[in-house]
């Protein structure tokens, strides 16, 4: 019996955007929102997680209230405190990376590669590396400042958010990840060929790419899809 299943669209606050429920190891169902680029959320029953939100990509003011906000790095296509301000309550709980807690005027739970937190019960969060690794492209997002991925754990199934990241030693350790999110856009993130490759390594039961287009050299997702076809389930969903 697959560890995931699929019910479909439809149990979200948020019908306008495209949707998918998830049941976890444990039975607990979650639905993943996709809102574009890298924004997108995860609802547990009535609790919600915004993962970098920005205004461009969605209807904040018009959309649930977060529980959990988290910011995987700095740039302006991640960190909106606009955005964030949207869907902020007084109990909400804000994870990010040092450069963007920095940015903060907000409390800020500071998240660094190897930090581990607990900010609800029904959800772990991990955080990990996320940097370049090939030549010319180190500028982009180097590993001195600390920009972060996340893992969640949901009902004992992971969900690895990479955020801005080429496939790094660290990712290459990466076990037993249920579901990952992978940028794949050129020159900032992963080539097609690797991203193939970390889908290779990692085994997830499901890739989502994500941060993808928005630059001139397109990404050949037909081809990404091709190449993991036999490896695992490629869900392409509006995630430019």
């Amino acid at each position: 019996m697959s560890i995931l299943s699929l019910f479909g669209c439809g149990r979200t606050k948020a019908p306008e955007y495209p949707s998918d429920t998830i049941t976890a190891r444990n039975g607990t169902e979650f639905t993943l929102t996709f809102f574009k680029h890298a924004s997108l959320s995860i609802a547990v029953g009535d609790k919600y997680i915004y993962v970098d939100p920005v205004s461009a990509n969605a209807d904040y003011a018009a959309l649930p209230k977060a529980d959990i906000v988290l910011v995987t790095h700095s740039h302006y296509d991640h960190l909106d405190i606009a955005a964030v301000e949207k869907i902020l309550t007084p109990s909400t709980e804000i994870l990010c990376d040092r450069t963007s807690a920095e940015a903060f005027e907000m409390n800020c739970y500071t998240m660094r590669p190897g930090s581990v937190a607990t900010p609800r019960d029904y959800v772990k969060v991990e955080a990990t590396p996320a940097y370049n690794t090939s030549q010319g492209h180190l500028q982009f997002h180097p590993k001195t400042r600390e920009d972060c991925g996340y893992i969640l754990t949901i009902g004992g199934t992971r969900i690895y958010i990479a955020g801005d990241t080429e496939p790094t030693p660290d990712m290459k350790l990466l076990k037993d990840i249920d579901i990952a999110f992978l940028p794949v856009n050129q020159p900032y993130t992963m080539t097609v060929d690797q991203a193939v490759e970390a889908v290779k390594t990692i085994r997830p039961a499901i890739f989502y790419p994500y941060h993808y287009g928005e630059v001139e050299e397109k990404t050949d997702i037909d081809r990404l899809v091709r190449e993991l076809e036999g490896v695992t389930e490629v869900r392409v969903r509006p995630m430019e």
